[in-house]
């Protein structure tokens, strides 16, 4: 762990330009479970003032497109700093610090349910590794709890126990983030889920991957265990094929047991699979995650 740290200081590139708050980066935050990649902290206006202070942690996937447009794949974000602050602002939410972690290359094998792939059948395996590679998710996952949180909640004025350590995600990142809270139980006690990629690859006419996915989640979903999950869904573009898959899993929430006050799926209407519309919507799960 001392090497680590001594890495991630020769690799700090110090403050990035936001509306709101601080943003702090970190260049090439080594790990060895995955590939080297950028990890951005957001710290609120008045972070360090009280030094006694301890915040929430909400760690986001796809860390490049949460705040700044100029590093986002398609030049749009998110926003999370401005709905944050705005949320804050008005006592509707808890202070809370965001740890985005940059994608790589690899994402859709890092953010792909690991054991979810031996329920595939051997061709759809061997397409799935074509396309993909073969899944990395649990030693992304293993990055996560064992490298990248130590690191967080020893540089940072952190609340480091699983009631105040949440995740949130959109597409793959929806689906990485419900693979962490039913993988890491006693680490998330609550996780965000925006249009939850079902499908699992960009195979629009894969009709196995889906399926293999939802028996993962039947047959590793406990029965409330004070858990929080958040799920939604849009009805155009990608979005329009996850109704179907998201109803199964629904199905399979009130089977276990879960609770109005614990578990929300929304559907919003004409919305689309898009930065644009997660920004949009982002303060509903925000205060869903970081409620006071």
């Amino acid at each position: 762990m001392k090497s680590i740290a001594l890495l991630l200081l020769i690799s700090f590139s110090g403050f990035a330009q936001v509306s709101h708050g601080r943003l702090e980066r970190i260049e090439d935050f080594k790990s060895t479970h995955v590939s080297t990649r950028h990890v951005e902290i957001w710290l609120p206006d008045g972070y360090g003032v009280d030094p006694k202070k301890k915040y929430p942690v909400l760690y986001m996937h796809d860390g490049q497109n949460l705040f700044q447009a100029s590093t986002s794949f398609n030049g749009q974000e998110w926003g999370v700093d401005e709905t944050l602050h705005g949320l804050m602002h008005k006592k509707d939410i808890q202070e809370c610090i965001v740890v985005g972690i940059w994608n790589t290359g690899k994402r859709f094998a890092e953010y792909f349910p690991a054991k979810a792939f031996p329920f595939l059948s051997d061709e759809a395996k061997k397409e799935f590794t074509k396309i993909s590679g073969e899944p990395l998710s649990d030693e992304y996952l293993k990055f996560i709890v064992t490298e990248l949180k130590p690191y967080i909640d020893k540089t940072f004025h952190t609340k480091p126990d699983r009631d105040h350590t949440y995740m949130a995600g959109s597409s793959m990142g929806g689906l990485i983030s419900l693979y962490a809270v039913l993988e890491y139980p006693n680490v998330f006690s609550k996780v965000a889920c925006l249009s939850t990629h079902w499908l699992g690859t960009l195979d629009l006419k894969q009709k196995e991957v889906p399926m293999v996915l939802e028996k993962y989640v039947k047959e590793h979903l406990p029965k409330f265990n004070h858990t929080y999950i958040y799920f939604d869904y849009g009805t155009s573009g990608l979005d329009a094929y996850y109704e179907k898959h998201q109803k199964v899993v629904d199905q399979i929430m009130a089977e276990r047991g879960y609770p109005k006050e614990h578990w929300i799926t929304r559907k919003f209407e004409g919305a689309e699979h898009h930065e644009a519309d997660w920004r949009a919507r982002f303060e509903i799960p925000a205060k869903f995650l970081l409620k006071r």
